[in-house]
This record gives structure tokens, sequence and C-alpha cells, in this order.
């Protein structure tokens, strides 16, 4: 174990940082926060969490050294996965370098038995700053340890949004030219289709097109073996599959709904399996759902959740549908936007609202205890049955919620308009996400 660590922290020691194109996200404000905290960074594999570390280190050694700022990667399958690695690792860091270590950033520590106790006694014993990150929720606000709570700040990661999606491929935006330039305008929106159709995970991205179906079926296959079957010691993995097919093919669920249709496919497996599978899918951050907006609890648990997955290039990679959805991609990005704008304010979540006409609102905005907004995704504004449709939702929800700030997001109509005394506001999607 000894040798292993000082082989570990030498390569360290040797290895030269990728280069990194900064994000909208950036740690350097969190490296020297009062009191110290404890940075947790969490978000869905491969969406840049260890790029966001590097881009931190990279800054930090233009004053520091390697032996002051130490980065492990406990996905290395060197690293047994055994407490006792954490308890030698800093007093080897001590043994092999002269300096004082002053910040210790640990990749997916959460495979190790006991990190969260071992990281309470190393924050509450050591003047360093101690930056975690990990790919599942067992490490979020919500889940933490009790251990650690009161003693963290936690920063989230997505893929990819519209305005770094166009960052990485080099394209610079300005909406005050585009709005005066036809030319520029079309560049931005063929980007928009490619970023609507392949989504936002970085490799995916700067990948060539021929491939990049192929990344995300690789990604796909790694978290279900890793992150779901591995984790969670599945052992009945081919309904596991199945429900993830159901989910992948669906825009919303129910739990009688879920065990129905697989015991019409054979598959032997009962409501609570089914609740604990979902559960996992959750914790992987592959797959979110929302909630009926109701006042009465109830109707959130009955009703069924709609599906929203961490990016629209699994919906294009794994749907066995053999046309573009375009509506549901539309739906999709909106969710994930909202997300990430939401997911810093703890009084801020999103709902969608439903009357029994089964009249729907994609998506109701919730600030404490009032509704700040009401969202509907429409793609096919044009067609006069549709929007008759998605504006009849919207005004009633608006008068039951009481909330005047309604939105709806189209492919390209933009503007305003009354209808029975709302005013209706109008945004091309790719412009909604550049705001």
């Amino acid at each position: 174990m000894a040798e292993l660590t000082k082989t570990i922290l030498n390569e360290w020691k040797e290895k030269t940082l990728p280069e990194v194109i900064s994000r909208e996200t950036d740690l350097l404000g969190y490296a020297d926060t009062k009191p110290n905290k404890i940075v947790v960074i969490t978000g869905f594999r491969r969406t840049g969490k260890t790029f966001l570390i590097f881009s931190l280190i990279q800054k930090l050694l233009k004053e520091k050294s390697k032996e002051q700022a130490v980065y492990v990667n406990f996905e290395d399958e060197r690293i047994p996965l055994k407490t006792e690695f954490l308890t030698n690792l800093l007093p080897a860091i001590k043994q092999m370098y002269n300096k004082q270590l002053e910040f210790l950033f640990l990749d997916e520590v959460h495979n190790i038995p006991e990190w969260s106790k071992w990281l309470r006694r190393v924050y509450d014993s050591e003047k360093i700053r101690i930056f975690v990150t990990g790919s599942s929720s067992k490490m979020s606000s919500k889940e933490i340890p009790t251990e650690l709570r009161g003693r963290f700040l936690e920063v989230k990661v997505f893929p990819l949004n519209f305005k770094e999606y166009l960052k990485f491929n080099n394209k610079s935006i300005n909406l005050k030219v585009v709005d005066h330039s036809e030319n520029e305008k079309a560049k931005i929106i063929r980007a928009f289709k490619d970023y609507l159709e392949f989504g936002g995970m970085p490799e995916v991205v700067l990948a060539d097109e021929d491939r990049k179906i192929e990344i995300i079926h690789n990604y796909y296959n790694t978290v279900i073996r890793r992150d779901i079957i591995e984790r969670f010691k599945i052992r009945n993995q081919e309904s596991l599959k199945a429900l993830l097919n159901l989910l992948l093919n669906s825009t919303s669920y129910s739990i009688s709904k879920l065990y129905n249709t697989l015991k019409s496919l054979n598959f032997e497996v009962g409501k609570g399996t089914i609740q604990s599978y979902l559960s996992y899918i959750e914790n992987s951050y592959f797959l979110h759902s929302l909630q009926l907006f109701s006042l009465k609890i109830k109707d959130q648990m009955q009703y069924p959740r709609k599906i929203y997955l961490i990016d629209n290039g699994f919906i294009t990679a794994l749907s066995s549908k053999f046309s573009k959805n375009l509506g549901r991609l539309y739906e999709n990005l909106i969710f994930l936007e909202l997300k990430r704008k939401l997911s810093s304010d703890p009084k801020q979540d999103a709902y969608y609202w439903r009357n029994q006409q089964k009249e729907e609102v994609d998506f109701v905005i919730k600030q404490g205890l009032k509704v700040k907004q009401l969202i509907q995704s429409c793609y096919e504004i044009s067609d006069y049955d549709t929007k008759k449709r998605e504006i009849r939702a919207l005004v009633k929800a608006s008068k039951e919620l009481k909330c005047n700030n309604l939105l709806i997001i189209t492919e390209d109509k933009e503007g305003e308009e009354k209808i029975e005394g709302k005013k209706i506001k109008y945004t091309p999607l790719w412009r909604w996400l550049l705001m």
C-alpha cells in the first residue's frame, strides 16, 4: 500500500495537465472561502468535473507547486477500495513532499468506504483546502453524509450550456450583431440544431460527427455498468435494462404503469424493486423527474412524473423512434437549462401543471411560496390547433396559480400577444438559451 501511494504521488508530480477550455463555472472563487469549507463538485459522469479541477490547479500552480496542490483520482484501478488507502494518504504526502500541503483534490472519493468520516477528521484537524468530486447524488446537498453537513459547499456541474457549446466550437456570440445580420443568425441556428440533437457532453461536442453516437453509447454503457449495476449490486440486470428502455422512450412514468408494462413483457419485478431501480438511475444523474405542481402531497405522489435525461444526445442515440422527436428534444433542453439556472437557488424549483381536463403547462417555476413563471415548450406553434391548446392551458394555469409571467418557447416565433387579458411572450429556444 505504501509503495502504491508513493507511486501515485510521484506520478502526480510528473503529470502534465491537459489543455482546458474555460467554462462559466470557475472554482477559483472557492479556493479562499471564509470560513474554510469542503467543496463538493457533483454531476453526471464526463460532464467536466475533473477538468474544472485541472483548470483551478493550473491557476494555483502560477504561485504554488504540485507538492502544495495534490490531486488523486480514485477511479484509478490500482487504488484498492479500502479506507486504509485514505488513512495513509496524508502521512505519505508529508513524508514525500518538503512543502506544506495547502490544497487536496480527491476525484470520485466516494468509492472508498468511510470516506466521509475520514474527510471530516482531516477537515477538523488539518489546515487544508479540500475539493472532492462525485458522479453520485449521494454526495449532493440533499444526501451528503451527516458528518459533513454544515462543512461543505456544493458546486453542480452540467453538460455544456449553449453559450459554452459555442465557445468550445470557437464561435463568438453577440445578440446585437445577430439581430442585424441574417448571416450571423444563420450560423447560430445551424450550431443550435447540432446542439439540440447531440447535446453538450464536452467530449461529444469536440468529436467528429461520425463518432458522436459511438461516444454517447459508451457513456451510457459505462453509467449502467459502473454507476448502477456495480454500485448497487443489481442481480436482475435484464429487468433493469428493460426498465431503462421504457424510460428512454417515454415522457412520463408512474410505478403502476411501469409495473404492468414490465409484467406484460414477462419481467417478474415488484413495484418496490422498480422504485429502487428508479432511485438508482436518478442517483447517477442520468435521469431527472418532474413532479406535478400541487398543494396536496397525495396528488404529487400519485400523478405521473415527467422524465428528462441529462443530455439530449442520449435521446438521439438511444431512443427507439426512427425519426427525430423535435418536441421532446426541445422540452428536454428547456428542462436542463432551467435545472442549471435553479440549481444555485434552494428557494426555487420547477414542476409541471395539469388540470382534470388533462390540459398541461410544461414548467411551473416556483420561488418560495409564489409561482414566478409559467413556461410552455412548443416547437410547432405555427399549427393552429397546437397553438390554441398550448395557450388555453397556459391561461388557465395563469388564473389558477395567479401568475402573469407567461412564456412560450418556440422554434422561431418571437413577440408578444394578449389573450383574455394575459400577456404571453414568445421566444425562440436558441435565443432563450443565450439570455
